[in-house]
């Protein structure tokens, strides 16, 4: 059979939703603007949806250098390279990240929006913030990812779990980076080492999920759907395993369409 990309995703912001494109540019930390930005609370300690799940009606856009992002009737606009000069200091789980503040009025129109007072920040260079992969062996520089560079499902795996929801769900409530078409469940969480356009990947580990999947993103309302089901056949020792985290070996244009190639 042959692999190829069906769909592509950016999560500019973390936690907030995503963003389909039809190309996007593979980087050691992920793909160009993917999680270089996340909010953070005034202990600094970064905000998602696990807590949050009506983040996930913030929608972000990028147009040039410049990202917008939408929630209900309220929109905001700052500039992807702005940040301001003073260092802050956070953690991704047990990760250190040295971030920036993108500027004032953005942290405070995001204060505003979600009733709490916090700030937006972005990471500014690779090397920013290093994950530890004892699966690896070895340490990536990371994004602001929760733990590895990109997250590849194929779509028969969605198409498996769906036969057995009664109410069907989408792709994005896994938050996939790049989705390919396959012919059996989860077949990529043996995939090795692949080439996608001129870029090398390889695979890291299946992805454990957490209770952000059951987080609609039509909605931000959380159900019990799908972590439910996929405990009964997708849980490995303490986790519930869906999509397969891989890391990129150099950089370079990948496009929906594009062959994966073993």
């Amino acid at each position: 059979m042959k692999y190829t990309v069906k769909e592509l995703y950016l999560y500019p912001i973390k936690s907030l939703a995503g963003i389909r494109v039809a190309s996007a540019k593979a980087e050691e930390m992920g793909f160009e603007n993917d999680r270089r930005w996340m909010l953070i609370d005034d202990e600094n300690q970064f905000i998602t949806q696990r807590n949050h799940p009506i983040l996930s009606q913030f929608y972000p856009e990028i147009n040039g250098d410049k990202i917008s992002i939408n929630y209900h009737d309220k929109k905001h606009e700052f500039s992807i390279n702005e940040t301001l000069d003073e260092p802050l200091f956070s953690k991704v789980w047990d990760d250190e990240t040295k971030v920036l503040e993108v500027n004032k009025p953005t942290s405070k129109w995001f204060s505003e929006a979600l009733g709490f007072e916090c700030k937006l920040v972005k990471i500014a260079n690779n090397g920013d913030r290093k994950h530890s992969s004892t699966k690896l062996n070895t340490t990536l520089n990371v994004s602001l990812a929760d733990g590895y560079p990109y997250l590849l499902i194929g779509s028969e795996s969605l198409n498996f779990l769906n036969e057995k929801l009664e109410e069907k769900i989408t792709i994005e409530r896994f938050r996939p980076n790049i989705v390919v078409s396959s012919l059996i469940a989860h077949e990529e969480d043996s995939f090795g080492k692949f080439q996608i356009g001129k870029v090398k990947f390889k695979n890291a580990k299946p992805c454990g999920r957490c209770i952000m999947v059951n987080n609609d993103p039509k909605n931000g309302i959380v159900k019990k759907e799908p972590l439910n089901t996929l405990s009964i056949y997708r849980k490995v020792d303490k986790s519930i395993l869906f999509g397969t985290n891989i890391i990129g070996l150099n950089e370079g244009e990948i496009s929906v369409g594009d062959a994966l190639i073993f």
